[in-house]
């Protein structure tokens, strides 16, 4: 067993899948059990619905920690076909640099977001402990879907194409702005650039639910759904595509990306497809609905693009640039971690 310190970020998908392979889930009531990619439990507890159950931390922003509570929590149950409807949240604050004024700050952001969304906030856990440098919030959110119509980011099919509704990386555009703003604008950036980037955190935001129920209402067979978060949106395909095994080829130039953002990546030397991407959603449907789906976002002002096709596992996982034709790069450490 290796004692090397693990990297900042999320653990490698080789070490993760070591660990799940540990749990027993052979429980006719785990409908969607854990796995690379699933990003929310489906639990039968003989009801009408389906129980649809996700967690997610913050711990890369250090302010509208909420709102992205809450918004995170959201995707994942929205990934699902869901419908949020009750979470619980625990903060961690730390000794020595907490008050009752950032307390009441968090606590507002998280009764108006969770109020904006139709969510209860019914539970959870708050605490000053000397095991944190900064306010961390983590929260678990519980939403329903109606029986057999659940949906899991392992459900891509060969021949699929997958559709990318919003831009991206929303949340990565943000994130730079607000915790490196001095750092852009030594890289020549204007305030008014790095504000207009702060700002995509609330417009158009970094909620998928929108987006998820678009395409539940525009196709009849949704294969899979998936948010890319840490790992930007190489990382999302990826995980979609282990998830599902199946081959994958992306079409790089076909990606919508966050213009500042990608100017941001640029002058700092990331990869924008390897940066928290919270804000765009992933939709894998049959090639003859993912044309239908890209009118009905477009009608919707939502950018859309097919930007993938899913190819036997023999393919492998592939990206073309310019022509040039790469395999998928994963991003295990999100790109932020480079430069924060």
């Amino acid at each position: 067993m290796s004692k090397t310190p693990l990297p900042i970020g999320k653990l490698s998908a080789e070490f993760l899948a070591e660990l799940l392979a540990e749990l027993d889930t052979d429980d006719s009531s785990v409908i969607v059990e854990p796995g690379i990619g699933r990003d929310v439990a489906v639990l039968d507890v003989g009801a009408q619905d389906y129980l649809v159950v996700t967690c997610d931390p913050i711990t890369f922003a250090t302010d509208a920690l909420g709102y992205y509570t809450v918004c995170v929590n959201i995707n994942d149950i929205a990934t699902s076909g869901g419908v949020p409807r009750w979470m619980l949240t625990t903060l961690l604050l730390p000794a020595g640099g907490s008050d009752e004024a950032l307390v009441r700050d968090i606590w507002q952001q998280l009764r108006q977001t969770a109020a904006q969304w139709d969510i209860l906030l019914v539970g959870g856990h708050t605490e000053v402990t000397a095991t944190v440098e900064v306010p961390v919030t983590s929260g678990m959110m519980i939403g329903t879907v109606p029986r057999g119509e659940q949906i899991a980011a392992c459900g891509v099919q060969v021949g699929d194409e997958i559709v990318l509704l919003g831009q991206a990386p929303i949340e990565g555009t943000a994130l730079l702005a607000r915790e490196l703003g001095e750092m852009l604008s030594d890289e020549g950036f204007t305030s008014e650039e790095i504000q207009q980037a702060a700002g995509l955190l609330f417009d158009p935001g970094i909620c998928v639910l929108d987006y998820a129920r678009l395409a539940t209402e525009t196709c009849t067979d949704i294969h899979a759904m998936h948010d890319p978060t840490e790992g930007g949106i190489a990382t999302g395909l990826w995980e979609m595509a282990t998830a599902s095994d199946v081959g994958l080829c992306v079409e790089a130039e076909a990606i919508e990306l966050v213009p500042l953002g990608e100017r941001f990546c640029s002058a700092l030397g990331i990869d924008p497809l390897g940066l928290i991407a919270s804000g765009c959603l992933l939709v894998a449907v049959p090639e003859a609905e993912s044309d239908q789906l890209v009118a009905a976002a477009a009608k919707a002002d939502i950018p859309a693009a097919i930007i993938a096709t899913a190819l036997p596992p023999s393919a492998g996982l592939t990206i073309t640039t310019a022509g040039q034709t790469h395999p998928l790069p994963r991003y295990d450490q999100d790109e932020l971690t480079r430069v924060l």
